[in-house]
């Protein structure tokens, strides 16, 4: 089994499941791939990308299972991405504080150049109302980590304290639809239980 994925977050979902992988980042260019393909909407997206991970992957790792991922933030219309650094990650929390977003997670896998699997699971956010003072100062104590997730937080971390309301499961928050990868993985006999 290969990840198609280097995040930390998914690699230690699928650790924690007690599934043996080898985690090879995908060569692709998501903002070129996700601009040429014409969507627009966050699962559509969140697809695609988890597709086109998978099957670069596979195409270098024959015989291999291979689960791509990927994960969209939509605020109504507006995608969000990540940050590109501290003054982006600030109007992200602007934009998000006190409103209710959508986390679209993509997963898919992919054996010998063909997707097997393909689905998007979808968890509703609703972050409360920040003041510039608690923005920056949540920006002071999360660092560099603000970069790393669409969004500017992470909920296993720091970022819980940014919300009132979760709708939705743990790990399509998390960037991986696990139950649903997981019941995949049994049906394919690809699991022992």
């Amino acid at each position: 089994m290969i990840l198609a994925s280097q995040s930390r977050a998914r690699q230690t979902l699928l650790a924690n499941a007690g599934i043996d992988f080898e985690a090879v980042s995908a060569g692709i260019d998501e903002r070129a791939m996700q601009q040429a393909s014409g969507f627009s909407a966050a699962g559509d997206i969140a697809a695609l990308l988890a597709r086109e991970k998978a099957l670069w992957v596979s195409a270098r790792k024959p015989g291999c299972f291979v689960v791509g991922a990927d994960q969209t933030l939509a605020l109504g219309t507006r995608l969000f991405s990540k940050p590109a650094g501290r003054a982006q990650a600030a109007e992200q929390l602007r934009a998000l504080a006190g409103n209710s977003h959508e986390l679209h997670s993509g997963v898919a896998v992919a054996h010998n150049g063909k997707i097997l699997f393909s689905d998007v699971s979808i968890a509703r956010m609703t972050m409360r109302q920040l003041t510039a003072v608690e923005i920056e100062a949540y920006l002071d104590e999360a660092g560099e980590a603000v970069t790393s997730s669409v969004g500017a937080y992470q909920l296993e971390g720091l970022g819980v304290h940014l919300f009132d309301r979760i709708e939705g499961d743990h790990f399509t928050i998390l960037g991986l639809p696990l139950l649903k990868l997981l019941g995949f993985l049994r049906s394919e006999r690809l699991l022992g239980f």
